[in-house]
């Protein structure tokens, strides 16, 4: 029986542990949902809960009406904030493994970084310190999650471009930045983003500026980054 019951913990089969927070740290029902949500007291991932604001879903006129942002500043907006996020992070409680922005727009998920340490010791001084911090204007809200295999907790038809849930699919959405930034902070060069990131961060803003020569556009996002870590 005692094993049969650990085979089945966190699946679906399992009627008293929650399947979907033990596979992506979080449940659409909550503390109202009808099964138990194991925190755990030790892993190598922490969940920065809501932290990202994506503009596209925040940016409105005093009348209501929708502000258009392109693709570019989408994209460029993004890498910025995950790249401070992660090179604070690293610099600060150790080596990261695996960074990741929730997508999604289900309260649950929306906005939500799991970062996963090389060590547990690691996590849990980031979540201990990072609890006492604000980032954006907002106290930040951090926990250890249970989560360890982000290809269990993403939604496969999503990667594929078939989700028709859409952004309140259950599974997470995970933003993608871009290549360039993506050998800058995983890439061989790893050890030296240190000193270059500053560097790269003005050049990709530079060929932004080429693209977007309305300086209204960028006094808004300096505005934006008001108040960060």
């Amino acid at each position: 029986m005692a094993e049969y019951l650990a085979s089945i913990f966190g699946t679906e089969k399992d009627k008293v542990n929650c399947s979907f927070y033990f596979k992506i740290g979080a449940c659409r029902h909550g503390d109202r949902c009808s099964r138990l949500h194991n925190k755990p007291t030790f892993s190598q991932t922490i969940c920065l809960l809501n932290l990202y604001q994506n503009p596209q879903n925040v940016a409105q006129t005093a009348n209501g009406t929708t502000c258009m942002i392109s693709d570019v500043e989408m994209q460029q907006h993004y890498d910025d904030f995950f790249e401070e996020v992660f090179v604070e992070l690293e610099e600060k409680y150790g080596e990261i493994e695996e960074m990741n922005v929730c997508d999604n727009l289900g309260d649950h998920l929306v906005g939500n970084v799991y970062i996963k340490f090389h060590s547990e010791e690691d996590a849990e001084k980031a979540v201990n310190d990072l609890n006492n911090r604000w980032f954006n204007g907002q106290p930040i809200q951090a926990e250890l999650s249970p989560v360890t295999d982000f290809r269990e907790a993403c939604c496969r038809q999503y990667e594929m471009g078939e989700c028709t849930r859409g952004g309140f699919c259950n599974f997470m959405h995970l933003k993608p930045i871009s290549r360039e930034l993506r050998r800058e902070l995983y890439g061989r060069g790893k050890r030296k983003r240190r000193r270059s990131r500053s560097r790269s961060r003005e050049r990709r803003r530079s060929r932004s500026k080429e693209r977007r020569p309305d300086r209204s556009r960028e006094r808004r996002r300096s505005k934006e980054r008001a108040g960060r870590f």
